[in-house]
């Protein structure tokens, strides 16, 4: 399916929709002869990861798929019933267009690759603002955490956005309290794009107090959801959100996170289906980082303390590198262990003969000679008549 179709305006589904209305049977609207609609329908129709629905689609089409709702024998499609009785496509796409939403279907151009790995896909994903949703996944970082995050983890999040976001990365999350939030923020301050994922219709804010926030990533990035427009955020789709942010983005870190946080659900969603994992750590008293803290110990998550670091388990190899990490390096630091031990032997304030610095460093005064001139050549001791001492 090409994407060019994704928008229909209200001038062009005018007739349709007015018809529809007239003969009062909306569920045969000639829209669902569409696949595109169709798989907008199943949107409203079925639960996300139905298991019924996934394999009717995969067998017959989405259109196929509804016309045998109810059949005898198909059995199982009687859950769908009520929900396709009620079902007004028009009405979805009407609100979708007064948003600006688009619906795009597996096989789109904006199609995010990452989740056909998923077992059951989306039927189709409900995508608001002008990000082309499948060209910013390609280099995309997901930031996840808890909702109830401390000072430390909201600043370690935005940063961490920032960052990767200065890094051509976009920032998925799911516009949740505590991390997602900084994360998405920590994105837009720094000018990046950040895609935000909903459990609930693209128009349909959650939680209602992110409503400014969720409307400034529509303007420049985009707001993601798999279920129909004025869908209801539950707590079963909260968790089949995470799926979505998990497998369209190309890593997923956790940035603070308790034992039981459904942010460590994403996390193993995302390793589920070969995805980088990596976590921050915090303080070793804080309960909020208790589950990032076993997520490396298990070996889920690899341990990352800001955006070069994340950039580098993320990114391309070469291109997001980092060099090697180090403390400052001393003139001591590559000396051979004789050389090493008669300098260290050697007081800083004044100086010692040989037979005193062999009584200090264990060592004869034939091997104290040899390994102060290799000291003497590397400009680390000077000689003072017969007595030696560090150079400053």
């Amino acid at each position: 399916m090409s994407g060019d179709d994704s928008v229909r305006t209200r001038a062009e589904r005018g007739p349709e929709r007015r018809g529809a209305r007239r003969s009062g049977i909306r569920k045969h609207s000639s829209l669902l002869e569409q696949e595109r609609w169709a798989r907008a329908a199943w949107s409203r129709i079925a639960e996300p990861e139905d298991l019924v629905a996934a394999d009717l689609i995969a067998r017959h089409g989405a259109v196929e798929a509804i016309r045998r709702i109810g059949r005898v024998d198909e059995p199982k499609t009687e859950r769908f019933r009520t929900r396709l009785e009620l079902l007004d496509i028009e009405r979805d796409l009407e609100i979708g267009d007064r948003f600006g939403a688009r619906v795009i279907c597996p096989g789109d151009d904006e199609w995010p690759t990452g989740l056909d790995d998923l077992s059951h896909p989306p039927y189709c994903l409900w995508v608001r603002g002008p990000a082309d949703l499948g060209l910013v996944c390609r280099r995309s970082a997901a930031v996840v955490g808890a909702r109830s995050a401390t000072a430390y983890g909201e600043a370690v999040a935005a940063d961490l956005a920032a960052g990767l976001g200065q890094r051509r990365f976009a920032i998925v999350s799911g516009a949740a309290f505590g991390i997602d939030a900084a994360a998405h923020r920590g994105a837009l301050a720094a000018e990046a794009t950040t895609v935000a994922v909903l459990a609930s219709g693209v128009e349909r804010p959650y939680p209602a107090a992110h409503a400014a926030l969720i409307s400034r990533i529509a303007e420049t990035g985009a707001v993601v959801s798999e279920v129909a427009p004025g869908s209801a955020p539950t707590k079963w789709r909260f968790l089949q959100r995470n799926r979505l942010i998990a497998t369209m983005s190309r890593g997923t870190v956790v940035v603070e996170a308790g034992l039981r946080s459904g942010s460590l659900n994403t996390a193993r969603s995302a390793d589920k289906h070969s995805r980088v994992v990596a976590a921050v750590p915090g303080p070793v008293t804080s309960m909020m980082s208790s589950g990032c803290h076993q997520a490396i110990r298990d070996g889920l998550a690899v341990l990352v303390t800001d955006a070069a670091e994340a950039a580098e388990v993320f990114g391309e190899l070469g291109t997001d590198s980092i060099a090697h990490r180090s403390g400052p390096t001393q003139p001591d630091d590559d000396l051979d262990p004789l050389p090493h031990l008669v300098l260290n032997s050697l007081p800083i304030r004044r100086s010692l003969d040989l037979t005193s610095l062999g009584n200090t460093s264990g060592r004869s005064v034939a091997e104290v000679t040899g390994a102060l001139g290799v000291l003497e050549l590397r400009g680390l001791v000077q000689r003072d008549g017969d007595r030696w001492r560090r150079r400053r």
